[in-house]
C-alpha cells in the first residue's frame, strides 16, 4: 500500500480503538507508519481523513452484512426473513462495536463541523438505496421514491436499534420483537391511511 492507503488503514484503526475525539495527528500517523505531513498532503486534514475512514468502514459494514443477507436467500417467507435479517444486524453490532460506538460520537460532532454535516448529508442517498438493496437481499436498487422512502425506514430502525444495542445490549430488540412492532404498527397505521386516502 501507498501512503494514502496506509493513512486510510491507520485511520480506522485509531477511530475503533480510540474513537474520534481522542484520535490525534500523530496517532494515526504513527498507526500507519508515515509522517505526520503525509495527512496534509493526502487528505487535507486529520478531520477529513477520519470522516473517510469511517465512510468508509460503514461501508466494509454494510458489504459484510449484505452478504450474510443475501445469503438468507430470497425463498424464505418475509416474515422469517425479516426476523432473521435483524438477529444478523444484532450480531453485527456485537462484532463491530467500536464501529457503531464512534458513529454515534461523529453524529455529536457534526454541530460544531458544517464540512462533516456536509459530507455526512451527501451520503444520505447513497446510504439509503444500499440498506434498501441490503435487506431485500439483492445487489441493488433503483433510484426510485419508493425504494429511497423504503431505505430511510430500515436507516431510522437501524439508527435506532444501535442505539438502543450500545446502552442496554440486553434490553434491545430482537427480529422477533421488531416485527412485532412493525405488525402493531402497521394495523394501527394502515387501516387508517387506507381509509384517508378512499375518502379523499
Amino acid at each position: 500500500m501507498g501512503n494514502r492507503e496506509d493513512l486510510l488503514a491507520g485511520a480506522k484503526r485509531c477511530l475503533l480503538e480510540k474513537g474520534y475525539g481522542r484520535t490525534t495527528a500523530r496517532d494515526i500517523a504513527s498507526s500507519a507508519g508515515v509522517s505526520l505531513a503525509a495527512i496534509g498532503y493526502h487528505y487535507g486534514s486529520k478531520d477529513a481523513l477520519l470522516t473517510q475512514a469511517m465512510m468508509e468502514a460503514m461501508g466494509e459494514w454494510g458489504d459484510e452484512l449484505g452478504r450474510v443477507l443475501a445469503a438468507l436467500g430470497e425463498e424464505t417467507d418475509p416474515r422469517e426473513r425479516f426476523v432473521a435479517a435483524w438477529d444478523k444486524v444484532v450480531e453485527s453490532f456485537t462484532e463491530h462495536r467500536g464501529l457503531w460506538a464512534v458513529q454515534i460520537e461523529i453524529l455529536a460532532q457534526m454541530e460544531h463541523s458544517p464540512e462533516l454535516r456536509e459530507v455526512l448529508g451527501g451520503a444520505q442517498k447513497e446510504a439509503r438505496l444500499g440498506l434498501s438493496a441490503m435487506f431485500q437481499g439483492v445487489p441493488e436498487v433503483p433510484d426510485t421514491p419508493d425504494e429511497l422512502a423504503r431505505g430511510a425506514f430500515y436507516q431510522a430502525l437501524l439508527a435506532g436499534l444501535a442505539t438502543q444495542w450500545l446502552v442496554s445490549p440486553e434490553l434491545a430488540p430482537d427480529g422477533k420483537e421488531f416485527l412485532e412492532g412493525l405488525r402493531l404498527v402497521g394495523a394501527a397505521v394502515l387501516p387508517a391511511a387506507g381509509t384517508r386516502s378512499a375518502a379523499g
